[in-house]
């Protein structure tokens, strides 16, 4: 049927980390990704994403639960703070860019919405990142960060 969109698969969950591993405290969300097997469900489907709105849809079509972790610039920064937003289909509109990439999670977000390709729910994990520059390794505030910006993740899969 031309145009119709399928109800999220009951159960189906997804994790999509965003983040390049050589740009310092960008690498935040492969790092969770990292961290998640053994501990998540072995049903839980890791992604792994650089931020593109196009494949940030594709992960989360038809997901019962889209839990998304990246790195965020803030003003004024406070480096390892953690926020966590549940994104409601109906404000999704109002979601305005807060991946620290050019084109991201907002502009995907909204091409979802306007699509109806939005999971059922959307859950973003972000952490405020000291420095974007190339490099490896996180800084010493986002990597002491991490250890709970990954239990926050999984107390979101266990809720489902």
């Amino acid at each position: 049927m031309s145009g119709s969109v399928l109800p999220p698969e009951t159960g189906r969950v997804v994790v999509i980390g965003i983040g390049n591993e050589f740009r310092r405290d960008d690498g935040i969300g492969p790092e969770v990704l990292a961290r998640l097997p053994g501990q998540a469900a072995e049903s839980v489907r890791l992604v792994l994403s650089d931020g593109d709105p196009a494949g940030l849809i594709e992960a989360w079509t038809g997901a019962s639960l889209a839990v998304v972790v990246d790195a965020v610039r803030a003003d004024p920064p406070v480096p390892g703070r953690l926020h966590r937003m549940v994104v409601d289909p109906a404000d999704a509109a109002r979601i305005q860019p807060v991946s620290s990439h050019g084109l991201g999670l907002g502009d995907a977000i909204g091409l979802a919405r306007a699509l109806a390709r939005m999971p059922g729910r959307l859950i973003i994990h972000a952490v405020e990142a000291a420095d974007l520059g190339q490099g490896v390794g996180l800084t010493p505030a986002v990597a002491a960060a991490a250890d709970a910006l990954t239990s926050a993740v999984l107390r979101d899969l266990a809720a489902g």
